[in-house]
């Protein structure tokens, strides 16, 4: 247990029941016991986690009966779901009483702050279970159990990767019962308090064996679970408040408090007050956040609603430090009179770190604040990020060097090293008042009025008016030689938005290294294992640099990546053969140090499963997008988004690269960049589909099933105001009460004229009086009520996720004006997809008509920020362990197919003929694994030309090939054969080109 641990149980001593009913008054009282604890996983976690899983046939819907035994409708797994949840719910007040905290604390270990951690890993249980089961570490059992990343022995060869599947394995052929235990909720809650509070394994082992005593296997698993707050049971925390309580995931937005959301709306007819919707005093608070940059400049700047009398938007530089919300509230109990609270992001309490007053010794950084407010200050809530600044360098240093500055500022307060910086942006809260429904330049001002800023302690962050791109660029030019994150642009206009992203806070990063243009020879010096599909083997490698030596008889190398993509399932093969019997599990106590040197001294970041030497190791040729810093590699910096490029048989650890050799590459390569003229890339794709929305995914396939929808309660529609006209007929045919019903069901108010000073959304489907009067004044638009019920549809199937609005289709609109319609067109593609709704059958057939008639695609070059998003996304999850989803493989990459009719018309459809089968294939492939077509041959922004060469001569290749080197602009595409597609589709993951180049 380390010392955050400790310290996070010295912050959560248990409250006695005097206190609570003290602090909370009216908190519900249970009038019976609490339900069997075995009740949640038979009634609650069994049931979604098989909804969760995939169904191998087809669907069997179940059926929903109307009151009069009619009308029966299939429910959808969103339903489903909120079904499950709500009969557990319903049963729970039925039976037990209103408080449900009990439950919930069980149901969402991960959102419970009122109980610390356990402070004991898989690592430590797996331990503590061999000696409650008496069984030898060294036995079948023991071993799966202590090393339960590394595939099972003897009958246990599945759960590779999943601790609490293996330890069902193990516990299931020795229980101590076999049916259902008699352990209530209430009572696993008790254990568990106790479990959190014990330090040593001699306190934590008699309460697991009770556990053991008193539980089946089944039972033990989701107990494991809880305790290391991974259940993944298929329903996120927002679904569950949703059934509690519809104010439940405002409360938990302002409070990060699941016992608040409990105790305080256990009656859903007693809904908050505004009052209540605030941001309180050392209540933790989920804050706003910046949405990800998906448009051009202009658009970005659009989206902030400039007015004809105010267009300045704000530009930030964006800091790399960790999100921090300081709150300050007055109390004489403590010295000095004011207390301090510091929480992260995630809701995990820093105070212990940065001090709770002006006089706290161990304080960080409050001992600092004594002038840091003016007169008159006695309450606020600032928002902003602590940094890293090293006073020597004048500089900010890297966010993982935060804690250990934070710990040595405690020590010496006065020392000249790295030390804590606060800087602030925000304020949410003076004095009594919140402040957040305030804009944003108005928080500014009273922000500048009641700080003092403390040099290099506690700061303002400063920010730039601006008003058009040409700011934002040269913005971003200093952010690139200054080597910073990038820019945060923000809309002086807007209020603050508790727990969402939005338009009004966006990131830019600067976009100008594409690709780091040297292939680097690494050596393999770990391994980690994998999970899912990749379970059981090592699916990923930690490869290093040599340590500079003139006689190269030092073996020494420094961590420097990790490479988990572009492999074959024949390139695994052939790295086990190289290395087979040579890996060595990695001992944490006794590490390899004399060949391997890990970041992070004793912590071992990146610590692998198991190491090898490198004399008896392979090397590995790697490309990547770009170089970055990073403090989790003892290099200090590290590969953006690695691939494996081939296997150097040629090369051994003497010949690979060494630390100063790739300082050398890394200087040329900034050089050449220097050379070059900058440029910021404007061109941005439509909007990118979202990572949800599953390809060619059709709603209701079977023609002959009519799908009834019935709308549930949600807050799609929340702070919306409407003024429906008249009925709907497509999709569904619902009457104006209908629809208003369902507007209202949704979070949204109804009005029955255009009110003036309101801004109210008109929903019409034909041209009445009243939609004819509107109309005429060319300053409304009109939307239809399809918009509507696919807004609810579209957010039942991205349950769990944040409720989304769908931007306006050509086919939502009745009548707009002018200005929207360039907004609009641009929600669809050519065909007129969204690319944010799924699609049902009809809209798909008109698709493929439409594609028929004009295969033709625009040329769009891939929106650079969207792109980065998802491949970071994708690399995390590649070198964790996971392939890449199907769907996004080729994405960001557009293609050209490329057969003997391009010679015969350069501006054919793109359709290929029949005797091009193999191509086709491939071309259709692609596409469902999210590349763009590209029809013409020298289309912009192409990347790769697939051949097959079967059907070409040399000929016909070597004109392509003279085509391809006459091509205007950006690098030439490479130049592959189909078995590049087929490949990279076969073993999940993109190749390299090179070993599919058509030369001939």
């Amino acid at each position: 247990m380390d010392s955050d641990e400790i310290l996070e149980q010295d912050l959560h001593k248990p409250e006695k029941e005097e206190d609570l009913d003290e602090k909370y008054p009216n908190r519900p009282h249970n009038r019976a016991p609490t339900l069997p604890f075995h009740d949640l996983y038979l009634s609650l976690f069994n049931p979604l986690s098989e909804l969760k899983k995939k169904p191998s046939g087809p669907p069997q819907a179940r059926r929903k009966v109307g009151p009069h035994g009619k009308g029966a409708t299939s429910l959808n797994p969103f339903e489903r779901r909120r079904d499950v949840i709500e009969r557990f719910i319903s049963r729970w007040r039925k039976e037990v009483g209103d408080d449900i905290y009990p439950a919930f604390r069980l149901i969402l270990p991960d959102k419970d702050r009122d109980r610390p951690m356990y402070g004991i890993k898989e690592k430590a249980i797996g331990k503590m279970l061999v000696k409650i089961m008496k069984i030898n570490k060294e036995s079948e059992d023991g071993y799966n159990l202590m090393n339960w990343k590394l595939p099972g022995q003897g009958a246990t060869t599945r759960m590779a990767g999943d601790f609490a599947g293996r330890c069902f394995d193990v516990l299931s052929k020795r229980p101590m019962r076999t049916e259902p235990g008699d352990m209530t909720i209430d009572e696993v809650n008790e254990k568990l308090d106790k479990l959190s509070a014990a330090t040593k394994e001699d306190e934590q082992l008699p309460i697991l064996a009770e556990f053991y005593r008193r539980m089946n296997p089944e039972e033990l698993l989701w107990l494991i679970r809880i305790i290391l707050r991974q259940m993944k049971v298929g329903a996120t925390e927002r679904t569950l408040f949703d059934v509690w309580h519809p104010d439940a995931e405002s409360l938990y937005s302002i409070s990060s408090s699941l016992r608040r959301v409990c105790w305080e709306l256990h009656d859903p007819n007693i809904r908050l007050e505004g009052e209540e919707r605030g941001v309180a005093l050392m209540q933790c608070f989920q804050p706003q956040l910046a949405q990800f940059q998906m448009h051009s400049f202009e658009k970005i700047i659009a989206r902030m609603k400039p007015t004809e009398d105010d267009k300045v938007f704000w530009i930030e530089e964006k800091m790399d430090g960790e999100r921090i919300q300081l709150h300050m509230a007055p109390d004489d109990s403590i010295k000095g009179g004011r207390r301090f609270g510091f929480w992260s992001r995630k809701a995990k309490e820093y105070t212990y770190l940065y001090g709770n007053g002006i006089y706290d010794e161990n304080g960080a950084l409050t001992r600092h604040l004594k002038d840091a407010f003016v007169d008159g200050v006695q309450s606020i809530i600032l928002d902003g990020e602590m940094i890293t600044w090293d006073p020597e360098q004048d500089a900010i240093v890297p966010f993982g060097t935060l804690k250990s500055a934070a710990l040595a500022e405690q020590r010496n307060p006065f020392s000249n090293g790295p030390r804590p910086l606060f800087r602030v942006f925000d304020i949410l809260y003076l004095n009594g008042r919140d402040l957040t429904k305030y804009t944003l330049r108005d928080r500014r001002n009273a922000l500048e009025k009641v700080i003092r800023p403390v040099h290099r302690r506690f700061e303002i962050h400063p920010y730039e008016e601006a008003t058009s791109t040409a700011e934002v660029e040269a913005a971003l030019r200093k952010v690139v030689a200054e080597a910073s994150e990038g820019l945060v642009l923000k809309n002086p206009r807007s209020p603050y938005r508790l727990n969402e992203r939005h338009d009004d806070w966006m990131k830019v990063k600067p976009d100008y290294m594409t690709e780091f243009g040297e292939s680097l020879d690494v050596v393999v010096i770990g391994g980690y294992y994998g999970s899912g599909r990749r379970g059981g083997a090592l699916s990923s490698f930690l490869c290093g640099l040599r340590v500079d030596d003139s006689t190269q008889a030092a073996e020494k190398f420094w961590s420097f990546c990790k490479v988990g993509g572009g492999f074959t399932a024949a390139d695994y093969q052939e790295v086990r053969h190289h290395t087979d019997g040579k890996w060595k599990a990695w001992d944490a106590k006794k590490p390899p140090t004399t060949f391997i040197e890990l970041a992070g001294g004793d912590a071992q970041h990146e610590r692998p499963d198991m190491w090898i030497r490198p004399s008896d190791s392979i090397v590995l040729c790697v490309k990547a997008a770009s170089v970055a810093i990073s403090d989790q590699f003892r290099m200090g910096l590290t590969l953006r988004f690695p691939r494996f490029k081939k296997l150097r048989k040629d090369k051994d650890w003497k010949t690979s690269l060494s630390v100063q050799e790739f300082l050398d590459l890394k200087s040329n390569a900034e050089q050449e960049h220097r050379e070059k003229e900058f440029s910021v890339d404007h061109s941005r794709k439509k909007r990118v589909k979202r990572a949800t929305k599953k390809p060619l995914t059709v709603a209701g396939n079977d023609d002959n099933d009519e799908v009834q929808y019935l709308g549930p309660s949600g807050h799609i529609f929340d702070e919306l105001n409407f003024f429906i006209m008249t009925e709907s007929s497509v999709p569904e045919k619902k009457t104006k009460l209908q629809l208003e019903q369902l507007v209202k069901a949704n979070g949204g108010k109804i009005y029955q004229t255009k009110t003036a000073g309101v801004d109210t959304l008109c929903v019409a489907e034909r041209r009445t009086v009243k939609v004819a009067s509107l109309q005429k004044s060319g300053e409304q638009d009109i939307i239809r009520p399809s918009w509507l019920i696919d807004c609810v549809k579209q957010n039942e199937i991205d349950a769990g996720l944040p409720d989304l609005l769908l931007p306006f289709e050509p086919r939502h609109m009745f009548f707009m004006t002018e200005d929207k319609e360039e907004e609009v067109t641009a929600n669809v593609d050519k065909f007129m997809d969204s690319y944010a709704r799924d699609t049902t059958v009809d809209e798909l057939k008109d698709v493929f008509k439409q594609m028929e008639q004009n295969q033709e695609q625009p040329d769009h070059a891939p929106d650079p920020a969207s792109v980065r998003r998802i491949e970071a996304l994708i690399q995390e999850k590649v070198n964790a362990g996971y392939t890449v989803p199907c769907g996004w493989l080729f994405r960001g990459l557009k293609f050209h197919f490329y057969s003997s009719e391009d010679e015969q018309d350069e501006s054919a459809s793109g359709e290929l003929r029949k005797e091009h089968q193999r191509l086709q294939f491939a071309h259709n492939t692609a596409r469902f694994a999210g590349a763009e077509n590209s029809s013409l041959l020298k289309s912009s922004g192409t990347t790769h030309v697939i051949v097959d060469p079967g059907t070409l001569s040399s000929a016909d290749i070597s004109s392509l090939r003279k085509s391809l080197a006459e091509k205007p602009g950006a690098k030439m595409p490479h130049l592959v054969s189909v078995d590049w597609v087929e490949e990279c589709w076969k073993n999940g993951t993109l190749l390299d080109e090179e070993r599919f180049l058509v030369r001939r």
